[in-house]
């Protein structure tokens, strides 16, 4: 089946693929209006090193980044991911879905905090809270381990909550997915309508208009005679009938009934005496 004959089909099939498009376009809007838009919002920390660990370099934390830091930051995402974190979060009244984890392609310990919401406010306000909340919970975990002050790794925000930003792919995605559904019902339901037709009408149903049959003459009461055109031989001598290279037939019935006109005729011849003149001696 090429193009021109889909296209057919749907013409004709217009009656099943119409509605089918009506609704996937109905589909469609529902899922634009279901389907809410979701803002990010994300800030950035890193962990540095205790004072005690940066008397060497004058107190700059940044000039003395161990390995270690990287493991604790590890640590630190687990513990802000875990149940109790999300119960302490929700209290202090985070809405919306978060999540720590270590940035992409880090040269160091930093990490992501990002929370994720339908309303942008919110969003800001809980991306706050989840990032203080993370220096909290650093330093409540060093005290369990009895860290003194002067040892604990601190933590300090390189890249402060964000004003939240759409994601749209999701929706898109949903969009994409009602529209192509809907489609391929559509051509499906007009497809299968189309066969059963056929199936109906006949092996050899096509869908195609036939043109209308020719109508016969009527017949009418007049013949017409054809004009005989002259011969050769004599005007009473009779047509023969046979063709052209015909042969011709031997019977004695046939040539008692049909004359040759090329044969010679016998001509009677009467007496001299008969035309002459009385008065002649």
């Amino acid at each position: 089946m090429d193009l021109a004959e889909i296209w057919r089909v749907m013409r004709r099939r217009w009656y099943v693929l119409v509605p089918g498009l009506l609704l996937t376009a109905a589909l469609t809007a529902g899922v634009y209006l279901l389907v809410p838009v979701e803002y990010l919002s994300q800030s950035t920390v890193t962990l540095l090193n205790s004072k005690k660990a940066t008397v060497a370099f004058d107190g700059n934390p940044f000039l003395s980044t161990q390995s270690s830091l990287t493991g604790m930051a590890d640590g630190l995402a687990r513990n802000l991911n875990s149940d109790d974190s999300k119960a302490d979060l929700k209290a202090q009244g985070v809405t919306g879905t978060y999540e720590a984890k270590i940035a992409d392609n880090a040269q160091g310990p930093f990490m992501w905090l990002s929370v994720t919401g339908t309303d942008p406010d919110a969003v800001l306000k809980s991306d706050q809270i989840f990032t203080a909340y993370a220096e909290k919970r650093l330093q409540e975990f060093q005290s369990q381990q009895s860290v003194a002050p002067e040892a604990m790794i601190r933590m300090a925000t390189i890249v402060p909550p964000q004003m939240p930003e759409p994601q749209t792919k999701t929706r898109i995605q949903y969009l994409v997915m009602a529209g192509a559904l809907g489609f391929v019902l559509s051509l499906v339901a007009t497809f299968f309508v189309e066969a059963r037709r056929r199936k109906a009408a006949g092996p050899g149903f096509t869908g195609r208009r036939r043109p209308p049959a020719a109508e016969a003459p009527a017949p009418t009461s007049e013949t017409t005679v054809p004009e005989s055109t002259p011969s050769d031989g004599p005007p009473d001598a009779p047509r023969s009938d046979r063709a052209p290279g015909a042969s011709a037939d031997t019977s004695p019935d046939a040539s008692s009934s049909t004359a040759d006109p090329t044969q010679t005729m016998a001509l009677k011849i009467l007496p001299s005496t008969k035309y002459r003149s009385t008065g002649s001696p």
